[in-house]
């Protein structure tokens, strides 16, 4: 008979006691998780970073992770994209009666595996059982702390003559969440770009790279992204739309239910603005880890039109990126 999680593991007694020490507590514990205080107390040097995340998405397993690994690299990126190495997360699970055990220990796998690929660690959390019907299955809260290793990056410090760089091919979260969710049946696999961003940030900045910004393209994608950017630091940025990488089977998905791919979801790609001499170190940085090998320059900043995003035809002409509007993709993080 399959196990399943009941109310009584969220009362706060034994039954809950037991479930945190058989399940969370053996995957993810450590010597500050072990004393099981109501804070923890933390080490870190010089400044931090500081985020949070909640988590929810259907389906919670996907191809190319689950909300496990989506909880954590979407935590650990946001600390990466300010150049901060994650060192501390909290976690906080609300689940829903009924859960099959089974998946949540999957889930808290997941956790663990992406926690080790960032060198981070779980030092307090917290965990919910609703009551059947007031929550879709789990959802995942997160907050993270990080070593700042480099200072000045950040949204308003593009500069014109910069060059935009972007890791690796766009939209192939939102693409494969939708057509896991929709039961869409492709010829080709389509998987999540879902990964930890840190080790090529690490990467970059040892290779001497002083990036003025980065951004993981999340819920919005790439235009939300550039536009935010602009605004930001009053510039223009002009992107070549022959130069975006897309696949071949996120812009048959794109095609043919009338999405744009600069619109869909990552949750492993990330965008850079660098300096035209640190160009070639970056992409070249990028390509060396598996998946990037789409790396490349899709842009520069201008002063054309400022606070705007433009995007330039293979043709010649010229239109704005606008920032995405209504619901495209539920539940896609």
């Amino acid at each position: 008979m399959t196990k399943t999680i009941t109310l009584a593991q969220g009362n706060g007694g034994e039954e809950n006691r037991t479930l945190i020490s058989e399940l969370f507590f053996r995957h993810l514990g450590n010597e500050t998780l072990a004393r099981a205080e109501d804070a923890a107390v933390l080490e870190t040097r010089g400044k931090i970073a500081f985020t949070t995340d909640s988590f929810t998405v259907s389906p919670i397993f996907f191809g190319g992770g689950d909300i496990g690994k989506l909880s954590v690299c979407g935590t650990c990126n946001d600390l990466a994209m300010m150049a901060a190495a994650p060192k501390y997360l909290t976690l906080a699970v609300m689940v829903e009666e009924g859960f099959e055990s089974r998946k949540l220990e999957k889930i808290v796998r997941s956790i663990k595996k992406e926690l080790a690929v960032n060198g981070a660690q779980v030092v307090a959390g917290d965990t919910k059982v609703m009551p059947k019907g007031t929550v879709d299955g789990i959802i995942v809260n997160t907050s993270g702390v990080g070593e700042v290793r480099a200072e000045g990056v950040g949204a308003g410090n593009l500069r014109e003559g910069d060059s935009i760089v972007v890791s690796r091919d766009i939209g192939r979260h939102g693409a494969t969440i939708f057509a896991g969710r929709e039961g869409i049946e492709l010829e080709s696999e389509l998987t999540s770009d879902c990964a930890s961003l840190w080790p090529m940030v690490e990467k970059i900045l040892e290779a001497g790279v002083m990036p003025h910004a980065m951004r993981d393209a999340t819920r919005g994608g790439l235009a939300a992204v550039l536009n935010e950017w602009a605004e930001s630091s009053g510039v223009c940025v002009e992107v070549d739309e022959g130069a975006l990488p897309v696949s071949e089977t996120v812009a048959g998905i794109c095609e043919m239910l009338g999405f744009e791919a600069t619109a869909l979801a990552n949750e492993g790609t990330f965008v850079l603005a660098v300096r035209p001499e640190d160009v070639e170190r970056t992409v070249e940085t990028l390509r060396s880890f598996p998946g990037n090998e789409a790396a490349c320059v899709i842009g520069e900043v201008t002063r054309s039109y400022p606070e705007r995003v433009v995007l330039r035809s293979e043709w010649g002409t010229k239109r704005f990126m606008e920032l995405p509007t209504g619901e495209l993709l539920p539940r896609i993080c």
